[in-house]
């Protein structure tokens, strides 16, 4: 078969892929485990599509658009503007048709432009896979995959498709995403029943699952859609957790919702009562009810994170998941490892030495062995172990026979190697000293091997513990000599010799303790959560000036209770000797204190804290199935650029909050005030369309909010919804802004002599300035002249204005029902204005220092 004549799933005849030998697998997806040629691959991508599970059309323009009208605000206008219609009010149809228009556009320009602006950020952070092309090991985005290609797995990657594995070396991988299986599940090559259930298919690796420890080699059966991820997520649809954030928008809507469903059923009954036209007060409600509700909140929400997204990524930060922006500005407890976070993660190797304690170079050139010739998961010690070799190391005598990968169990790593003219084969094993001494049953003393007893096992612990003691990161070497075989297993990690130690050294960042204090002064504390011994990390805690040293080790985490664990976590700043598993623990309990919990973290081991954190921070280097399960990547691994994104964060949430204050303070003021103003007046206070208008002209500054200055007082400590504080928010202003709308009432109908449509007109235009001259005081809790906005939003906020006072004078305003104003009129109207504005002032003054008492007195109880 010619590789232009394959069908786009070669192997969709196949009842069972996995049951067949990989011989003919290979036969019939027409490759070879050389892998596919360049051309060939690019002319599969065309026929069977990208490799991704969920593909183009969500992120359409025009689905986008039409979401816009899946609100039910949108719904009840266009209910409104039907109505008019149909009882003969043309214009007013037309007028609402327009303004539903308008609106949905404006939002659609600003949410689209947000997703866009997050499409760009996010690619570049793409996930590659590691695929034999041309015959070469090339790095490929994995939505270039296609059936046929060669793929190399290691600890640490995502499975990039569905295929059968043709080699593997202590393969484990974990499928909990797709069974639900908890703990990693072995692989190996072979043959596996056509009846086996997808947990069965030992031979077998599929999207979605990440490789937890060893190597593998897989041939790429199915892609994208036809995968096994995707049938399951088209029938199971996978609902996030609902964060704090989206939790607060989500009972500020049903505080909203409530409040409408009662002013509008009793506006509309109460006018029917009154011998009202039905279709009027219909009408009149409808758009009270859209009046009362910040209906941009949607687009106001994505424009302000997506710029947030933007700015951080401009310091730093990429964000994948922009819910994850609120809670980073409201997280007040960091956990991290320390390598490369609170040290420079530029480890030396300072010492290669014997069980005595003195300089080894036979320890040395076997610890160059392991390091080099190891194949698995790449990392600092062996890199920082390699960087070491110079001429006089003879490595080129010796030949890799077999090897046993890492493992987070184990935690050791074991390369055999058979030297030239050698009649045996020999094992090093380097790791955690604790694990490699409990593999051996003697230690090399002078050449030779001796017991190892108790009296030499405290000796060895004595001395880590000095080493550890002055920072060093230390790790164990042990040796074995084999008769020379083909391959060799974990069983044969026993009886090992222990040949020596090695010191590593990853010193502390410069500036780590001022970056703390930072961090501190913004509300943060930072905890320790480190896999290295204790004496290592109390002396980084020391260096760096960590206020809390007190220790808590692994060993202890696994005798506690989960409630026990909980309240012991609060005492401690260091973690130290923590298995994978109890880093997730650790975290849970955390949260369970009520912190908002940030964790950052680049391993393997790392992906469970990651997923349990309310904010799950990683680095652009870090493995796969990390950067998967992290909400934003760091694109330097630098406590310094969080702090930042941490500024942008919160930032970002103090923005989403003054159009909830500049909606509620104003809104709700004037729509309650309209409310009774139409059960006294003789006509109704504001026409439908007039409503409409003043709602869609008071957002279109808002939109500038994203781009708001912040007061240096908002980014001080961490920020949280607080539904409550936003009701007590509402009501105060409301009641302001009521009081001046009854005065703007007296004085059009007792100084003016107003007639409806003056009344009308005037009480239009002074509802509109004062929602616009509300922004100006409640972006800020200082004094409004001591805090500048954004140039874009004062210069929107005046043209609004100004265009709010000159709509009566305009042609095409009879059509909306306004008549021009004589200019006392006006000046009475401004003058109304400027003394709302003072008032607000003071309230606004009242109301903080209030708030300020109602949280001290809450700390004192």
């Amino acid at each position: 078969m010619q590789p232009e004549t394959l069908p786009p799933q070669a192997v969709d005849s196949v009842p069972a892929y996995w049951s067949i030998s990989a011989e003919a697998l290979l036969a019939r997806l027409d490759t070879r485990t050389s892998g596919l040629s360049s051309e060939v691959a690019r002319t599969r991508l065309a026929r069977v599509g990208v490799n991704m599970i969920r593909a183009g059309h969500e992120g359409s323009a025009l689905a986008a658009f039409a979401r816009q009208f899946r609100s039910p605000l949108v719904l009840i206008l266009i209910f409104a503007a039907i109505v008019s219609g149909v009882v003969g009010e043309g214009s007013e149809a037309v007028i609402i048709g327009v303004i539903v228009l308008a609106s949905c556009v404006l939002s659609f320009s600003q949410e689209y432009g947000a997703s866009r602006a997050m499409q760009a950020l996010t690619a570049r952070i793409a996930r590659k896979a590691l695929v034999l092309r041309d015959g070469r090991e090339t790095l490929l985005p994995v939505e270039e995959i296609v059936p046929g290609d060669i793929v190399r797995l290691s600890a640490g990657n995502l499975v990039p498709a569905d295929g059968i594995l043709l080699e593997t070396r202590d393969f484990n991988v974990s499928e909990a995403a797709l069974t639900g299986e908890t703990f990693p599940v072995i692989k190996t090559a072979g043959i596996c029943p056509p009846e086996a259930r997808l947990g069965q298919r030992t031979n077998a690796a599929f999207t979605g699952t990440s490789v937890r420890s060893g190597t593998a080699t897989m041939a790429v059966v199915k892609t994208g859609g036809a995968t096994e991820f995707a049938s399951i997520a088209a029938t199971i649809a996978h609902v996030a957790p609902e964060t704090d954030f989206a939790r607060g928008i989500r009972r500020f809507g049903y505080l909203m919702t409530e409040i409408m469903l009662v002013i509008v059923i009793l506006v509309f009954f109460a006018n029917l009562l009154l011998h009202r036209p039905a279709v009027d007060s219909l009408l009149f409600s409808l758009a009270l009810a859209v009046g009362l509700t910040p209906e941009l909140l949607p687009a106001i929400i994505s424009v302000t994170l997506a710029r947030g997204a933007r700015t951080m990524a401009a310091n730093g930060v990429i964000v994948r998941r922009l819910d994850a922006i609120e809670n980073l500005g409201s997280m007040d407890l960091l956990c991290t490892d320390k390598t490369g976070t609170l040290t420079e993660g530029v480890i030396h190797l300072d010492a290669c030495l014997d069980v005595a304690g003195t300089d080894a170079p036979q320890v040395r050139l076997w610890a160059l062995l392991n390091a080099t010739l190891q194949t698995g998961m790449a990392n600092p010690l062996d890199e920082a172990i390699a960087s070491g070799k110079d001429a006089r190391d003879d490595i080129a005598a010796y030949a890799k026979v077999d090897e046993i990968p890492y493992d987070f169990i184990r935690k050791r790593l074991s390369v055999v190697v058979r030297q030239t003219g050698e009649p045996e084969d020999l094992m090093i094993c380097k790791g955690a000293v604790q694990t490699v001494v409990a593999a051996c049953s003697s230690v090399l003393a002078r050449g030779a091997p001796v017991p190892l007893d108790a009296a030499a096992a405290a000796a060895i612990d004595e001395k880590v513990q000095a080493w550890s003691g002055q920072g060093y990161r230390v790790l164990g070497l042990a040796v074995r000599r084999f008769a020379q075989q083909d391959s060799y297993r974990r069983e044969d990690e026993a009886d090992l010799v222990l040949a020596g130690f090695l010191l590593l050294f990853d010193p502390p960042k410069a500036g780590m303790a001022e970056t703390l204090k930072a961090l501190a002064a913004r509300g943060i504390k930072v905890k320790i959560i480190t896999g290295d011994n204790r004496y290592v990390a109390a002396h980084l805690a020391e260096t760096v000036g960590l206020p809390n040293r007190r220790v808590l080790t692994g060993t202890e985490v696994s005798r506690l209770t989960k409630e026990a664990l909980v309240r012991r976590v609060s005492q401690n700043d260091i973690f130290a000797e923590i298995d994978p598993n109890q880093k997730e623990r650790i975290i849970a309990a955390l949260r369970k204190h009520g912190h908002v919990v940030g964790y950052l973290g680049d391993g393997i081991n790392d992906a469970p804290a990651l997923h349990e954190a309310d904010v799950g921070i990683s680095v652009e280097g870090a493995v796969d199935v990390a950067r998967e399960a992290a909400d934003m990547i760091l694109l330097q691994r630098d406590l310094g650029v969080l702090l930042r994104g941490i500024d942008d964060g919160r930032k970002t949430f103090a923005n989403t909050m003054k159009y909830i204050s500049i909606t509620t303070s104003a809104n709700f003021g004037n729509m309650i005030s309209m409310a009774f103003a139409s059960l006294a007046l003789p006509f109704l206070p504001l026409l439908a369309p007039q409503i409409l208008l003043n709602n869609f002209l008071s957002d279109v500054p808002s939109l500038a909010i994203a781009t708001d200055n912040v007061d240096a007082d908002q980014v001080r400590t961490p920020r949280r919804w607080d539904i409550a504080f936003v009701r007590r928010f509402m009501v105060t202003f409301g009641l302001v802004s009521s009081f001046f709308d009854v005065m703007t009432f007296a004085f059009l109908l007792l100084v003016a002599g107003a007639t409806a449509s003056a009344f009308q007109t005037g009480w239009f235009v002074e509802s509109l300035i004062t929602e616009l001259a509300i922004v100006l005081v409640v972006r800020t809790r200082a004094p409004f002249w001591r805090s500048r906005p954004s140039a874009l939003l004062s210069w929107l906020t005046l043209a609004v204005a100004v265009f709010a006072i000159a709509i009566p004078y305009l042609p095409g305003a009879d059509w909306f029902g306004f008549v021009a104003l004589p200019l006392p009129v006006v000046g009475g109207l401004i003058a109304i204005t400027l003394a709302y504005l003072g008032a607000s002032e003071t309230a606004k003054y009242w109301f903080f220092a209030r708030e300020r008492h109602r949280r001290q007195a809450r700390r004192r109880v």
